[in-house]
């Protein structure tokens, strides 16, 4: 059946009745234990917050976040944001669009939701070259006039301030993960130029590309990303030390996307690096199986490696190729990334050749592992050959009783076995003598041929 709008009013009347009383018991308890002395007293507090604040927690936390809303809504001030710390942080985003304006905004401004990983800088043009003013809140936006503004890791919270002071949505950075065109590069009616790019980040022996959110709003650059990249550090520090190096956002995307295939090209050359050390090993005519295991672990990661860098540079020159296309760069941008696609063109020759020496690489690899068993398998055809005529003397030897075969030379079993044994030993050794000389006769014929 049905709900009628009165059974709705009733329930979101009894969720907020019930989230009053639990905030009245923790306020009316917590009042009580502060006036009181007793031994262990931060304990005892520690556990009266937790008690009435976990049921309260449990409360808008099972509540559809619609209803989560209706509640906070309803509630005062102090006890508003005293609920709001209540509620996982995997529920904000979708509650905050759900409050009044005015709700959201104070809960934005009291808000202590946020990782030690967020970072907003903006970027604004001083004598020629870029200068780098933190953001703490949204106050601070107000005294800068920025060209680029660069969002690390940002909560909901952030990404919601920002975009009101701008008058623009940004995206969550978790939510980058389409690979199709027409949802990474597109432009909206309002003339806002969206691109999804991937930057390669190399951490150890960790490659990963990393998902970057362009947004080209009224000359402004916006950037929003979850990990930090060697490229982003490299254009601040040149934007900060050349005069003239940008003059608007979209210089300072093009030369983000030029360091990129810089970036790309400087892992490429550790790669070369990296399989020229592998490759003598490989050319070792000595290879082991436990060096070759570590040589084919050495080659998947880079195979690994040479993949990504394809898979960014290709990315890249997708994102270059769009903004060409849609008419809205300078001349003189428009020919910087003509350029930039050149060299993204002989990256790809450079990667086409890896892809070739490490398949080279992998089958001499396996190619010695299939030696080094082929080897094994060679000594136990030849320890089979040695013990094939002892086989037969002892079944030949096991068709009666020595004590019958023997009976006629007055010669008792016990020596007639210790003769047969001699006798099969000596057998063994001419057979592995025959072997030796045929071996001996082979080796010399390679030789032979060979000179």
């Amino acid at each position: 059946m049905e709900q009628t709008p009165n059974s709705d009013f009733d329930r979101l009347t009894e969720h907020l009745n019930e989230a009053q009383r639990l905030l009245s018991r923790h306020r009316l308890v917590e009042n009580l234990v502060n006036r009181q002395e007793m031994p262990r007293h931060e304990l005892v507090e520690s556990i009266v917050h937790k008690q009435h604040l976990g049921e309260l927690g449990q409360l808008l936390n099972r509540l559809d976040p619609v209803d989560t809303a209706r509640v906070l809504e309803a509630l005062s001030e102090d006890d508003r944001l005293l609920a709001w710390e209540q509620i996982r942080v995997d529920r904000l985003d979708t509650i905050l669009l759900l409050l009044l304006d005015d709700v959201r905004e104070e809960l934005l401004n009291a808000s202590g939701h946020q990782s030690e990983k967020v970072a907003l800088n903006a970027f604004e043009l001083h004598e020629g070259r870029l200068r780098q003013v933190k953001v703490a809140n949204k106050a601070d936006l107000a005294n800068v006039k920025p060209i680029w503004v660069d969002l690390l890791a940002p909560s909901a919270e952030m990404r919601y301030w920002v975009g009101t002071h701008f008058g623009l949505d940004l995206p969550d950075p978790d939510s980058l993960t389409d690979l199709e065109a027409s949802a990474r590069f597109y432009v909206e009616d309002n003339g806002e130029i969206h691109l999804h790019s991937d930057f390669l980040l190399v951490s150890g022996d960790e490659t990963q590309n990393v998902a970057v959110a362009f947004i080209l709003h009224r000359d402004i650059l916006f950037s929003v990303r979850k990990e930090e990249l060697p490229v982003f550090r490299l254009q601040r520090l040149r934007a900060r030390t050349q005069p003239g190096y940008v003059t608007e956002g979209k210089d300072v995307l093009l030369d983000l996307y030029a360091a990129d295939a810089e970036y790309s090209a400087d892992v490429l050359e550790d790669v070369y690096a990296e399989f020229e050390s592998v490759g003598k090993r490989v050319l070792n005519p000595r290879v082991t199986d436990d060096a070759a295991a570590r040589i084919l672990s050495e080659i998947a990661h880079g195979e690994d490696l040479n993949g990504r860098i394809r898979r960014n540079v290709l990315d890249t020159r997708r994102a270059l190729s769009f903004l060409m296309r849609g008419k809205s760069l300078s001349p003189l941008q428009h020919e910087e990334a003509r350029q930039i696609v050149r060299d993204i063109e002989s990256l790809d020759g450079h990667t086409t050749f890896l892809f070739g020496k490490i398949n080279f690489l992998m089958d001499a690899t396996v190619g010695f592992i299939n030696i080094n068993q082929n080897k094994r398998v060679s000594k136990l055809t030849s320890i089979s050959i040695i013990f094939m005529p002892i086989n037969i003397l002892a079944g030949i030897g096991g068709m009666s009783e020595f004590s019958m075969m023997s009976k006629d030379f007055n010669i008792g079993w016990p020596v007639a076995y210790a003769g047969f044994m001699v006798g099969a030993a000596v057998v063994g050794w001419a057979t592995y003598q025959v072997l030796k000389i045929f071996e001996a006769r082979e080796a010399r014929r390679i030789i032979e041929a060979k000179g």
